[in-house]
């Protein structure tokens, strides 16, 4: 597959294929032995301008992002939106036009509603990479769980995953759940109804109402933090309610028949959703989800830029 296969733009994982997200974990490969020396750095992007447009608040995904483009040499530009025109009342696409008339190569934008990337991505020519939009995606989260996952057990095929908690406003279980079914993931979600979506018994997953009935079935578990900020009252009765029902706590997690897997997206309510002994504890690979995270992205960056998966390879040895 060429690498334009992926296309101009990665907006979500809903409309890849089983191919093209594939070809992304593969080249995120050799990607991270670079983040591994003591120089990392090669000359892949050099010469290509690339904006971090956020309009929301973020500490992790803005710096992964950050060092994904500085490893592979590109300049970068970081516009928050509390610093520039569009807090004056300037539009989204004046905006993004303006800075395509300084001739930019790409934009990654985050945004609260759901729908700006492909928005943007509609009216200018450059690039344009999701860092999440709204509740409706976060596809590199997504792929960078994914690889965490394909890490671990060799192949997606038949693995049983179940992503819990605040699934209603989480953009990243979104991307979870069209990424991991279409590589052949059962997939299933766990949290109080009023943190579902209505239609989620038409997205193909498994629905528990119980955390215990979901460490029993799950090899891996993908904890959600409960987004306070996108909720209005009435959605839990308390945090500390929540935890004692829905928190994933190491005496739960010892009744399971098996060793499980957790994961998290960042960043952790610890206490609430998660534990900190599960956090920390020897089947966490959060951390190994941050290393993978600067990996995919350098690979989604190369890709869109025109990159061919063998060249990822061979830049190991710049």
């Amino acid at each position: 597959m060429s690498a334009a296969a992926i296309g101009k733009d990665l907006l979500g994982l809903a409309h890849l294929s089983a191919e093209q997200i594939t070809l992304i974990l593969d080249t995120a490969v050799p990607f991270k032995e670079i983040s591994e020396r003591a120089i990392k750095k090669v000359p892949t992007l050099r010469g290509m301008t690339i904006v971090n447009l956020f309009f929301e608040a973020s500490t992790r995904t803005r710096i992964s992002f950050e060092f994904a483009e500085k490893r592979l040499s590109a300049d970068t530009v970081n516009v928050a939106v509390s610093g520039s025109s569009v807090s004056k009342g300037e539009t989204l696409v004046d905006t993004a036009r303006n800075l395509e008339a300084m001739k930019i190569d790409m934009v990654v934008i985050r945004h609260p509603s759901s729908g700006a990337a492909r928005f943007l991505a509609d009216r200018i020519q450059s690039n344009v990479i999701n860092a999440g939009d709204g509740t409706h995606e976060h596809p590199t989260q997504g792929l960078l769980d994914l690889l965490t996952l394909r890490e671990r057990f060799g192949s997606l095929q038949g693995v049983r995953v179940c992503l819990c908690g605040d699934v209603l406003h989480s953009r990243v279980a979104r991307s979870n759940m069209w990424g991991l079914q279409k590589l052949g993931a059962e997939v299933a979600v766990c949290g109080p109804r009023s943190l579902l979506p209505n239609a989620i018994d038409e997205l193909g997953v498994q629905v528990f109402s119980r955390i215990e009935e979901a460490i029993e079935w799950a090899q891996a578990l993908n904890i959600l933090r409960l987004q306070l900020e996108r909720m209005q009252a009435g959605y839990i009765p308390s945090l500390r309610e929540y935890n004692r029902v829905f928190g994933v706590t190491r005496e739960r997690l010892e009744r399971a028949p098996r060793d499980i897997v957790i994961m998290h997206p960042g960043p952790m309510n610890r206490g609430v959703e998660i534990d900190s002994d599960v956090a920390d504890g020897p089947h966490s690979v959060i951390l190994e989800q941050v290393t993978n995270g600067v990996a995919v992205r350098m690979a989604v960056l190369y890709l869109l830029a025109g990159g061919r998966p063998e060249l990822a390879e061979a830049a190991k040895g710049q």
